[in-house]
């Protein structure tokens, strides 16, 4: 199992917090620093174990950065670029450096070539996560069982892949490696069309209903309660694979109200079929 001295979290919310939470529940590393901007939320993060020190990101970076062998950017995906090249600036000479974003593609490109220090950055996305934002939803075994994305590119070291992967795995997690571009078509029809048909049914949703939205509709549209601007930026930045799988949603959907208007009953059957083995096929 790795082992290390020191790991910096950037951004200590949920995925941060977790991630430090399983960082010391596993004695993965011995000093845990969360830097962030908000000395409030960084106080909270102490407070509930996620992280053994603190430092804030304007005044105390180079200090928290002192010694980190391993630096997590857990912050949205549009400022993920420049505080990793912020990052490597104050971090020790070699440290690598992985991020949790859920768009790969736009971030990998951004930090193509050299960063400072000789650092060394290594792209991820933890497939885990909940509606509920901050470090008080924190978990330890946020990720046990879950996959981790990793994103090298043919310049990437095969031992920081490696290193990159084994770092997740010690946190419980499974680790699949694909390029960027693999992983945000994949991200756009897993996970970013169905919170942006979450987004619809919710928007839509009239006021006079609400007390008649069952637990069918609340299931649906359980992650339409994730942080708006967060989404925004994951939207906007994989635009391009969404609109993409937003045009084969359609295509469906037009399929299945045909069915429905036309009383195709047999092709009706047939997609409500397929749609019950897709969905059992993927467990509980």
């Amino acid at each position: 199992m790795i082992q290390l001295k020191s790991v910096a979290i950037v951004g200590v919310g949920l995925i941060g917090g977790s991630i430090g939470l399983a960082l010391q529940h596993h004695k993965i590393a011995e000093r845990v620093i969360g830097i962030g901007r908000d000395r409030c939320r960084l106080r909270k993060a102490y407070e509930v174990g996620a992280v053994t020190e603190t430092a804030t990101w304007d005044d105390e970076l180079a200090g928290g950065l002192a010694g980190a062998e391993f630096v997590v950017v857990c912050t949205p995906v549009d400022s993920v670029p420049e505080q990793v090249r912020q990052a490597a600036r104050h971090a020790p000479r070699g440290t690598l450096i992985t991020d949790i974003g859920s768009t790969k593609r736009t971030i990998v490109e951004a930090l193509a070539g050299h960063l400072p220090n000789d650092c060394r950055f290594v792209g991820s996305h933890p497939l885990a996560g909940s509606e509920k934002t901050g470090v008080l939803h924190a978990d330890r075994y946020l990720l046990a069982g879950r996959v981790v994305i990793i994103t090298p590119t043919p310049d990437t070291a095969p031992s920081d892949a490696d290193r990159v992967a084994a770092f997740w795995q010690a946190l419980g997690a499974k680790v699949l490696s694909m390029t960027a571009a693999e992983h945000d078509r994949a991200a756009a029809l897993t996970s970013h069309l169905p919170h942006a048909l979450a987004v619809a049914l919710a928007a839509g949703l009239p006021d006079q209903m609400r007390d008649l939205a069952g637990s069918g509709f609340r299931d649906t549209t359980r992650v339409a309660a994730g942080d708006p601007e967060m989404w925004r930026q994951i939207f906007i930045d994989n635009r391009e694979d969404l609109l993409e799988s937003i045009g084969l949603f359609r295509e469906l959907l037009d399929r299945l109200a045909a069915a429905i208007g036309e009383g195709h009953e047999l092709e009706l059957k047939d997609l409500l079929t397929l749609a019950k083995k897709n969905r059992d096929a993927l467990g509980s």
